[in-house]
Formats: structure tokens, sequence, C-alpha cells
């Protein structure tokens, strides 16, 4: 079981990396989407270079996330503090879709635009799964 939920944790980071990816290089589908809206203006807008960090970042966690139960080893030093790591990942997850208390998360106030109908039916939830994901195969290992 550990195995199946670490393999589906991969997959939809690393989708969501290569979607990234394809913003950083100039896509455009979806990425209206995908930007918080207050005031009918995009709360903010991210340079090609975050954008990148971003996917790597995402990366990165799918990679813990097939390491927390040895599909990916690692070199034996880094495996001492995958637990941890994992931990303070699945905060990541559980803080961001908790959210901000204003444009992010379950908590949000500004709703009402397309980015904030995503992310209460899919990212928001989505980071609850990974935390709880993250959280579940960092206890069992």
């Amino acid at each position: 079981m550990a195995e199946f939920i670490s393999i589906f944790m991969a997959a939809c980071l690393m989708l969501v990396s290569l979607i990234h990816v394809y913003w950083a290089l100039g896509g455009r589908k979806g990425i209206f989407n995908a930007i918080p809206v207050e005031g009918g203006e995009r709360s903010f807008t991210p340079g090609a270079f975050i954008t990148f960090v971003v996917a790597f970042g995402l990366f990165l966690f799918s990679v813990l996330s097939l390491s927390l139960v040895g599909i990916i080893p690692l070199p034996g030093f880094l495996t001492h503090y995958l637990s941890a790591v994992g931990f303070i990942v699945s905060g990541i997850f559980f803080l961001r879709s908790l959210g901000d208390f204003r444009l992010v998360g379950f908590s949000k106030k500004v709703k009402g635009s397309a980015f904030a109908t995503w992310d209460s039916w899919v990212y928001s939830p989505l980071c609850l799964l990974l935390g709880a994901g993250y959280l579940y195969l960092s206890f069992i290992r």
C-alpha cells in the first residue's frame, strides 16, 4: 500500500512539475487558473526563474516520496534524514492546503475567480492529500 501511495504522489508531483516547466518556457494554457486574483487583477506575476525553481522543488518532492519507501535508494548518510524531511514536506503541504486566510487554501476569503474555484476543488484538496501522504510515509519509514 505504501508503494502505491508513494507512486501516486510522485506521479502527481511530476505532472505539476512538468506543467510549471511548460509555463516557465512560455506556455500560457491554464496559467490564469493557477495565479490568485484580487480585485480582478493577478496578485503576482511569477517570472521564468521562480517558476523553474518551483518545478525543481516539486520534482525533488516526487523523488522524496519514492525514496521514503525505498523505490529510489539514496546514499546511506541521507537516509537518516528522510523521515524528518518527509515530516517537514508534509507540514508544507498541510499549510498550503490551509492557506493564507486571504487568497489561497481552504481559508481564503477572496472567491469568485477561476483560480479560487480551482483552488477550492483541486489545489487545496490535492495539497491536503499530499500532506497526509507524506505524514503516513514518514511515520512508517
